[in-house]
């Protein structure tokens, strides 16, 4: 026989293929390989055909999809987080052992209902609301995670970061860069309240993520760090937009060239946008002003965008969307924002988060201004060639914003 006549008998594999593949993946799988029997697919839609409707893909099914995660619209409404807050603090006041002593803080993590109880808010940032009762203390720590804190109380306690007091109140943002000492109290005579956002997801996925306790000289028995710098002094070297001091050295920590501004004050922060809510402002974000290193002119962190916007009353903003996703909380004012289809109607110390991909628009319900704080990983994705953001018109043109 020859061996094309040979050829035309055999019997065509192409029906059995994938049972006979996945057969042998029983095997493989003791070597830890597996012997592909899926196409790739993809959780997003492609960026730049898919510009109608929600813009998000879905979750796929089968071995492909093991690794697959997609952040959900969502938002937690002051009214329903803050009394876990207040319970917290009943127990740690009357506790024999402080919850700081076993849990290091005393706080409610933030779950996206898309991550499958992963302790994070996006694919990248993790979200913890920390109460303190008077006399706290967190001991000092240094990690490799960035991270910060947001004050929503009207006295929001100190930080000391690398040897700088920072004593906080609300809208404050507090910067500590990762491979900074840091520690947190209450000196003050009612609990405060503040939001820890972390980069640890991303740091988690790496295997990159440390935290360490032991820092040398460390006082007393709450093991905190000496302060050798006065309240504010960040500020008062950088604090001065295009003014950068010439006689220090800008290095803080052990991270690699992290922002030395490590205070923003709210009330600095509140009379900025004030003063230029007159000006046009942008179609998808009204005024906008971005949190940045004074050094270098970049976001604050490598891998986090810190954003602070006005919407003036009545305000509705065009369409947008991204591939960061971002965090949000309302410091200000009362509103709404839409997502995805879905619509978050807001007010003070609400948090909500827009994923990658979805469009999302803002508009002002209330009488008066609105300011929203935000978070994304914006940064990131611009570091590694991967940021993108479309507009959309109410004439459903879509326009590239991203340069």
């Amino acid at each position: 026989m020859t061996a094309a006549a040979a050829a035309k008998t055999q019997r065509p594999l192409s029906n059995k293929a994938r049972e006979m593949m996945e057969a042998i993946n029983v095997d493989a799988a003791k070597h830890h390989v597996w012997v592909r029997t899926q196409a790739n697919a993809p959780a997003q839609r492609p960026w730049f055909s898919e510009t109608g409707g929600e813009g998000s893909g879905q979750l796929a099914s089968g071995r492909v999809a093991a690794n697959q995660m997609k952040t959900l619209p969502y938002m937690w409404r002051w009214s329903e987080f803050s009394p876990y807050l207040h319970r917290i603090s009943e127990i740690a006041r009357k506790a024999e052992v402080s919850p700081i002593e076993f849990a290091d803080r005393q706080s409610i993590l933030l779950l996206n209902p898309g991550l499958n109880g992963r302790l994070q808010v996006t694919n990248t940032i993790r979200c913890a609301i920390s109460i303190y009762n008077p006399g706290d203390v967190a001991p000092v720590h240094l990690h490799s995670p960035n991270a910060s804190r947001t004050i929503l109380s009207d006295k929001g306690g100190y930080t000391v970061v690398e040897g700088e007091r920072c004593t906080a109140g609300r809208g404050d943002l507090i910067l500590t860069p990762n491979g900074t000492w840091h520690d947190h109290g209450n000196d003050s005579s009612e609990p405060v309240i503040w939001i820890d956002m972390l980069d640890w997801p991303l740091m988690e996925f790496l295997d990159a993520a440390w935290v360490d306790h032991d820092l040398p000289g460390a006082q007393g028995n709450a093991k905190v760090q000496a302060v050798t710098k006065s309240d504010g002094r960040s500020q008062r070297l950088y604090g001065r937009g295009g003014i950068k001091p010439a006689f220090v050295d800008h290095q803080i920590g052990v991270g690699r060239s992290p922002a030395p501004l490590i205070h923003y004050r709210g009330a600095d922060v509140l009379e900025t946008l004030h003063s230029l809510r007159n000006e046009e402002g942008d179609p998808h974000e009204g005024i906008q002003v971005d949190f940045v290193n004074p050094v270098t002119g970049e976001p604050v962190f490598k891998t986090l965008n810190y954003s602070a916007q006005l919407l003036r009353p009545g305000e509705e903003t065009e369409l947008k969307r991204e591939t960061a996703g971002t965090f949000y909380v309302v410091i200000e004012g009362s509103g709404a924002t839409e997502v995805g289809g879905k619509r978050f109607e807001w007010t003070q110390n609400d948090i909500f988060v827009a994923p990658n991909f979805l469009w999302r628009r803002h508009i002002n319900t209330g009488k008066t201004d609105a300011v929203l704080y935000s978070v994304s990983d914006a940064a990131l994705m611009r570091n590694i060639g991967q940021y993108y953001a479309q507009g959309r018109a109410k004439d459903g043109k879509v326009t590239e914003l991203a340069q």
